[in-house]
């Protein structure tokens, strides 16, 4: 048996076409049957939460993953036999960023600003704090405010991680607070060395800001050609300070007749980085 393969994937505007861009009919068919190899591992990775990842999972009819990393890497799900159960380890080492506080307290300590509006209630964790703001919103400014706030409240040395991306569609900024290495590079090394995969038996896929630690790293990944064209450029630009460009493939089109949008893309790097995959198209 050939060695597995982790394929790592976010959701919104990348597996999912609900974006502004055209989706390729046979594209998410193909993904389906590439998917189905025994060689494939399968795993999410997203802003959703898990009944929020489920519910996409139906209503687009994607295959169900053997993994599933949540709310921005703040958890890690494993699937078995349609269930889907917590990482302990995962969780333990997400309430070791955050051992004096949770979301909720976070919430409270920062108050309203005039320019953030907190998402749903459904769109939160214990260790996710969620905001929707402008798209043009400044994240520098925010911190200096956040770093104040949380002083007046006795928590000057808590460590937060902020990940920005823009909904196009909706013309919308999504703003994420999170423990200290909760990115998705982090969950992903974690369930690559739990799996005891090779990295380069790994392809990841992205398309929007919360994807760029992937995207500079050294795993293989691959930019849906429907990714805006600010993360383009600031995805080619860390990969390449980091010495890591051969790890970043951008999507142009044109596998088996496709535009290189959404799961197009996703095939599109997987064959790039996974040569032998292309006879499974």
């Amino acid at each position: 048996m050939n060695e597995p393969i982790l394929l790592c994937t976010d959701l919104d505007r990348t597996l999912l076409p609900n974006g502004l861009q055209p989706e390729s009919p046979e594209a998410r068919p193909l993904f389906r049957a590439v998917t189905s190899h025994s060689e494939v591992v399968l795993a999410y990775a997203s802003g959703r939460s898990q009944p929020l990842q489920q519910e996409v999972i139906q209503r687009y009819g994607l295959p169900m993953p053997h993994f599933a990393i949540a709310d921005v890497g703040t958890a890690i799900y494993r699937l078995t036999s349609g269930r889907w159960e917590p990482w302990p380890e995962w969780t333990r080492e997400m309430a070791r960023g955050w051992p004096e506080a949770r979301g909720a307290d976070l919430a409270r300590a920062l108050g309203e600003s005039p320019a953030l509006r907190l998402q749903e209630a459904n769109r939160q964790s214990d260790f996710k704090l969620s905001y929707y703001a402008p798209p043009t919103y400044d994240i520098a400014a925010f911190r200096e405010w956040m770093d104040e706030r949380l002083s007046a409240h006795g928590l000057s040395g808590m460590a937060i991680e902020l990940a920005w991306s823009v909904d196009e569609t909706q013309q919308l900024g999504l703003l994420d607070l999170t423990p200290p290495g909760a990115t998705k590079l982090h969950a992903l090394e974690f369930l690559i060395t739990a799996l005891g995969i090779k990295r380069t038996r790994c392809v990841y896929s992205g398309d929007s800001g919360n994807d760029l630690a992937v995207l500079e790293s050294d795993i293989p990944s691959v930019l849906v050609r429907n990714a805006r064209e600010d993360v383009r450029r600031e995805a080619l630009r860390r990969a390449a300070e980091r010495g890591h460009s051969d790890a970043l493939y951008l999507a142009r089109g044109g596998l088996k007749g496709m535009n290189g949008n959404y799961a197009a893309g996703i095939l599109e790097g997987m064959v790039r980085f996974l040569p032998e995959t292309g006879r499974w198209l």
